[in-house]
């Protein structure tokens, strides 16, 4: 059986919005250190990030977007969205290269040379196709999404979201797509950023039905977690997609420090570990995991590690 790959290096790192931000500069050495020190460095096969050139982005965000983002990352002043994602220097070239190794594993795993991949910093969800939007300045999701439904024989592309936000940004511009199958647990909408993701979005048109959307209360537990989990895989096993892309978001732990949920590391051991069977039995074993959110350091290490050592 292949090692699963890993995507390590500074250049991913760098996506940060500097010390004072949420989403600040520890999170990926902090990471880092937990990988090591589990010693899951010698049971994955390390790969360097790869810089998505424009054609790339623009696979999913408007070419005028994308110029903007350059622009500003240059100056380094204002913001990219309303006040939540400033427009810090050089942010430009580290969101592409979050975009870029999300595409890089998703083209080896169609390729056959790899069946199962985590990119720590990504899994950037909030972003819309032509604008910034919590935290998020390109969506690598979104390009991986379109990558793969160009892809000749891939028809059904699944998206399984347990980031404590809502993925709007995937979930709108796929919203009428049939082919892209999503299941995203989130803490109510009514409660949290970004307002969305209620039971009854379901998709629109000829994709209705299609979408899953699961909200948990502030304070939800592993309990509440593990009694909505099946129906996660029921709704995937219904339309038994070709791919598996995996948002893992860690600020759904308890003590993240902008969000109330109080989920475990267990969580995202078992959604990955049930992922990765589904993967196997309808995805010739693809499954690419990505980082998401997570604001408290110690979350960061227990969950991401946990989905690594899920993904072996």
């Amino acid at each position: 059986m292949m090692k699963p790959a890993v995507y390590l290096g500074d250049e991913l790192g760098r996506y940060h919005f500097g010390a004072e931000h949420p989403f600040g500069p520890l999170r990926y050495p902090a990471f880092m250190e937990a990988f090591q020190a589990r010693g899951l460095d010698r049971r994955c096969r390390a790969r360097p990030p790869v810089q998505a050139p424009p054609a790339t982005l623009e696979r999913f965000h408007t070419a005028a977007y994308v110029q903007r983002v350059r622009e500003a990352s240059a100056t380094g002043r204002g913001y990219l969205d309303y006040g939540d994602t400033p427009a810090v220097p050089g942010i430009y070239e580290a969101a592409a290269f979050v975009v870029g190794s999300v595409v890089d594993a998703l083209d080896t795993m169609l390729a056959g040379e790899l069946a199962r991949a985590f990119v720590p910093i990504a899994g950037l969800h909030h972003a819309r196709r032509d604008r910034a939007a919590g935290f998020c300045v390109f969506n690598d999701c979104g390009v991986a999404i379109e990558t793969a439904l160009a892809t000749p024989g891939i028809e059904r592309v699944a998206y399984v979201d347990i980031d404590a936000h809502h993925g709007d940004g995937v979930f709108y511009a796929f919203e009428a797509d049939p082919r892209v199958i999503i299941a995203d647990t989130h803490q109510d909408g009514s409660t949290l950023y970004p307002g969305t993701g209620d039971a009854d979005e379901i998709g629109r048109g000829e994709a209705e039905g299609t979408k899953l959307n699961i909200p948990l209360p502030p304070g939800a537990s592993d309990e509440d977690f593990f009694a909505a989990w099946p129906r996660i895989e029921a709704h995937l096993e219904r339309f038994a997609p070709q791919l598996m892309l995996f948002q893992c978001g860690v600020d759904s732990l308890a003590g993240d420090p902008i969000t109330a949920l109080r989920l475990s590391e267990q969580v995202h051991a078992h959604a990955a570990a049930r992922l990765r069977g589904l993967a196997d039995r309808f995805c010739d074993g693809r499954l690419l995991a990505m980082g998401g959110g997570g604001y408290d350091l110690n979350n960061t290490q227990r969950g991401w590690c946990a989905v690594v050592e899920a993904l072996i």
